[in-house]
């Protein structure tokens, strides 16, 4: 298995653009690059997917335990040419001081060569303590190249290329020029979504032929087949979700508001017996016939006159949850279902399921990993054991004003949540957060929402 992990020493260095340039121009050639990005994101593995046209999986330390990392990699990457990591923040950047879940980390238990992309603007021969650094605070870590990026024109490249190979024996892969065409459009939460990007094929189309130009692929590639082979690691049997016979049919609202899914978790609910049924609530006028539903994360904020005007839908939506249809909404989904958005001196009605108001603030109001703790709310059938519930929030936005006491299945004990206390609205057969879950071996939720759906589906057929 071919792998690379694309890293840099600090964010915003330019590892997303080269990783997109990178997967569009291998998968040109006639190669099939399995990406991979590591840490909690749902924007760059959009932009990756698209970039590849294969599916993008997260590889989280704080989600996952490492016989679980390694089994992704295996399962996804075992049938392409090379697996392509892209790292997040720095290379030696994590929570814990001592590197349990830095990037270092992750590349170790890979065993997969480190390409360090460097911007480089305002520098030349300093470039090298930077490099040297690297390479001396962790030598169990393989940086095997590096990329030059924001280079200021040739002259520029020709002295950070000379500081580096006398100074140094890392080879040079390429030198990207600085220019507008490798900028993908920036708002509040990073990168646009290439689902929202109307040009999304002809940015990711001229970020491949930059790449192509300014950095040498087959170098890269010989690199990546460097890598060792990693032993085999098979998913736990306590794992395996129950494949029911019958299908239930589970709408999940894709389009330009909502868009943050984990491809695992899909893939999980399908498993435990779900048929994805796709719904647009920009366009679609009401509900198909459906078990349960599904509301994920993304951008309410900028549809949201859209969604206002979809007055159809949101009615069908409130009224499918006032008559019990077992729901969960993560983060934008929350949103969404609140009595109304604001935003930027506007607002806009929503569904109205949950009787509070969304209001975006300039700053975050909830950003980084959440632990929580169940409580006696949780509607979904209970585990063995009431565990430390791992994930993740990223939010602008408060649900303010609520005119109703509410019942909660979580208790915050790390991270923001609805209150800084509690998190998951709870309403009916609704579960509603801020936190983001990810379907792992620690916390299988899909197949726990799954056996919510179908217990209720039951319920209903007798009930009839």
């Amino acid at each position: 298995m071919a792998r690379l992990f694309i890293s840099a020493a600090h964010k915003s260095s330019g590892k997303t653009t080269l990783s997109i340039g990178l997967c569009a121009a291998w998968q040109q050639q006639g190669l099939q690059v399995q990406p991979f990005k590591k840490g909690p994101d749902y924007i760059d593995p959009l932009w990756l997917t698209a970039a590849s046209q294969r599916a993008c999986h997260n590889l989280d330390f704080n989600t996952s335990s490492p016989h679980e990392i390694l089994h992704c990699v295996q399962s996804y990457g075992q049938s392409a040419d090379l697996s392509l990591v892209e790292a997040n923040k720095g290379l030696y950047d994590g929570l814990s001081l001592d590197g349990s879940d830095s990037n270092a980390a992750l590349a170790k238990l890979l065993q997969a060569p480190v390409v360090l992309v460097l911007d480089t603007r305002g520098m030349t021969r300093g470039i090298v303590p930077i490099l040297l650094g690297h390479l001396a605070f962790d030598r169990e870590v393989q940086i095997a190249g590096v990329v030059f990026n924001r280079v200021g024109g040739g002259r520029h490249a020709s002295k950070l290329r000379q500081a580096v190979e006398y100074f140094t024996d890392v080879p040079v892969l390429g030198s990207v020029q600085d220019t507008a065409e490798m900028q993908i459009e920036e708002r509040h939460l990073g990168l646009m979504p290439s689902n929202e990007q109307a040009d999304a094929k002809q940015q990711i189309a001229r970020i491949r032929e930059l790449v192509a130009e300014q950095v040498d692929l087959t170098k890269l590639f010989m690199l990546a087949q460097r890598a060792p082979s990693l032993p085999t690691v098979m998913q736990s049997s306590s794992f395996k979700p129950v494949i029911s016979s019958s299908k239930l049919r589970i709408g999940i609202c894709q389009d330009a508001a909502f868009g943050f899914y984990y491809p695992g978790d899909l893939e999980a609910l399908q498993q435990a017996g779900a048929e994805l049924v796709p719904i647009n609530t920009l366009q679609d006028a009401h509900l198909p016939s459906i078990d349960g539903l599904f509301i994920g994360g993304g951008f309410p904020e900028t549809q949201m006159q859209q969604l206002e005007a979809n007055h159809g839908m949101r009615v069908s939506i409130r009224n499918a949850i006032e008559a019990g249809l077992p729901t969960y909404a993560e983060c934008g989904g929350l949103m969404y279902l609140a009595r109304s958005l604001h935003w930027r001196g506007q607002h806009a009605e929503m569904v109205g399921i949950i009787p509070g108001d969304a209001v975006m603030y300039p700053k975050p109001q909830g950003r980084g990993y959440v632990h929580l703790e169940e409580t006696i709310a949780m509607p979904w059938p209970k585990v063995t054991t009431n565990p430390q519930v791992q994930a993740h929030e990223f939010h602008y936005s408060r649900l303010e004003n609520l005119s109703e006491k509410g019942h909660y299945a979580y208790k915050v004990q790390r991270g923001q949540g609805i209150d800084g206390e509690q998190d998951g609205w709870v309403y009916k057969n609704l579960l509603a957060s801020y936190t983001h879950l990810r379907h792992t071996q620690r916390y299988p939720w899909a197949q726990r929402f799954m056996e919510f759906v179908r217990q209720q589906t039951q319920e209903r057929k007798q009930a009839a």
